[in-house]
C-alpha cells in the first residue's frame, strides 16, 4: 500500500520520534511503499493567515507552496500521522498541515450551489495515528478526544467510505516505565507491518 507519514515533533530526539522510527520499521516489514514528511524539520508554514483565507476556496494550483504536500495526499492509499497529543488534539504544526493542504480541490470540492462538501479523498483507505499522551485514557475521555475526533470524524469522512482508522496511544507517557514504551514501540511495528 502507498502509504504517507506525517511526522510532528520539534525535537528529533524525542520519544515521538522512536515511534516514528517503530512505524517506519512496521511499514517496511510488511512491504509498504513509504514517503515521509517531517514537518518541523521542513520548516512548514502552518500558519493558515488573511492570505490564505482569501483564497480558501481557490484550487490548489494557485498554491505553489503546498504543491508536495498535496502530491503526496493525492498519491497516498495510507495516511500514517505521527505526533504528541497535547492540549488534548494535534499540535499547531499539524493542525496547520491540515488547514493549509486538506483544501478545496484536493480533500473536498464545493459544487457551485451546493451546501455540502463533496470528499476529494476517496483513495484514502485507511489512517492511523501513532501518538502519546501526557494523560490517562481516562482523563482524555473525560477532555472529550478531541484530537481523536478530528481524524476518526472529520478527516475520515474526506476519504473513502470504506476508510478504516486506527489509534494507537501510549497514554501517561510522562510516567510510563520502560518496559510500557518498549511494549508500545512494539504494538507499532505490529501494527503497521500488515
Amino acid at each position: 500500500m502507498r502509504t504517507l507519514v506525517i511526522y510532528c515533533h520539534p525535537n528529533p530526539a524525542s520519544f515521538v520520534a522512536a515511534a516514528r522510527d517503530a512505524a517506519l520499521q512496521g511499514l517496511a516489514a510488511g512491504g509498504h511503499e513509504v514517503r515521509i514528511t517531517d514537518l518541523y524539520a521542513e520548516g512548514f508554514d502552518p500558519v493558515f493567515d488573511a492570505h490564505a483565507h482569501e483564497g480558501h476556496l481557490d484550487g490548489p494550483d494557485t498554491k505553489p507552496e503546498i504543491a508536495a504536500h498535496v502530491a503526496d495526499l493525492l498519491w497516498c492509499e495510507s495516511l500514517v500521522l505521527v505526533y504528541p497529543t497535547w492540549w488534548a488534539a494535534q499540535p499547531a504544526m499539524l493542525k496547520g498541515w491540515l488547514d493549509r493542504v486538506w483544501v478545496n480541490g484536493v480533500a473536498w470540492t464545493l459544487p457551485p450551489g451546493a451546501d455540502r462538501l463533496q470528499a476529494g479523498l476517496r483513495h484514502i483507505r485507511r489512517i492511523t495515528v501513532v501518538t502519546t499522551h501526557g494523560s490517562s485514557k481516562f482523563v482524555n475521555a473525560l477532555e472529550g478526544e478531541a484530537g481523536k475526533r478530528t481524524v476518526t470524524r472529520s478527516m475520515r469522512a474526506l476519504c473513502s467510505r470504506v476508510c478504516r482508522t486506527s489509534w494507537i496511544a501510549l497514554y501517561t507517557v510522562d510516567r510510563s516505565t520502560l518496559d510500557q514504551r518498549t511494549a508500545f514501540l512494539d504494538r507499532v511495528r505490529r501494527a503497521l507491518s500488515s
